[in-house]
């Protein structure tokens, strides 16, 4: 009777505790929206991936410009610290798949242009917002980063454009 019992309480104890392993399900970013997430996993190639997350990372900036000028009366502060994080997140995982390209061999030569021309748009933002943008002290650390994060995927985007093969020459006969 005893033993009945414990076989109970143990088996209603392994039943009642979450599960311990999770099914593998890909991770959402969190500073991408749940269509955006979409498109990124509907994208068919690494350069369309690349392209994506620098068009959202552009979204983030102008986000970003747009609620400097026009502060919310509620959490701006976190608001600007969240959309600086977005934008740096946006921009590391455009770098990121530049050298999941370059390892796969993949041909990516308009998304590193992308990134060069792009990243060099987004750092002079940056710094004009490093030297004269409003409200600074509430979003200096996270600014610094973007900055620094912004440059490195630039001179990344640089080196890439170095190992990558040139496309293929024509020769005429």
């Amino acid at each position: 009777m005893k033993f009945k019992i414990h076989l109970l309480v143990l088996a209603s104890c392994i039943l009642a505790a979450p599960p311990l392993v999770r099914a593998a399900t890909p991770q959402q970013k969190d500073y991408l929206s749940a269509v955006e997430a979409d498109k990124i996993r509907d994208a068919e190639t690494v350069n369309d991936r690349i392209k994506l997350f620098l068009t959202f990372a552009d979204d983030r900036l102008k986000k970003f410009q747009y609620e400097l000028e026009h502060p919310s009366p509620n959490r701006h502060g976190d608001m600007l610290n969240s959309l600086l994080n977005a934008y740096v997140g946006c921009v590391d995982d455009a770098a990121d798949l530049i050298q999941l390209g370059i390892e796969k061999q993949d041909n990516i030569r308009q998304g590193i242009d992308m990134m060069t021309a792009r990243a060099k748009e987004f750092l002079a933002v940056l710094e004009k917002l490093s030297t004269s943008g409003p409200d600074r002290e509430l979003y200096k650390e996270n600014l610094d980063d973007a900055i620094e994060g912004t440059r490195d995927a630039m001179n990344d985007a640089e080196k890439a454009k170095k190992k990558v093969a040139p496309p293929p020459v024509r020769r005429k006969n």
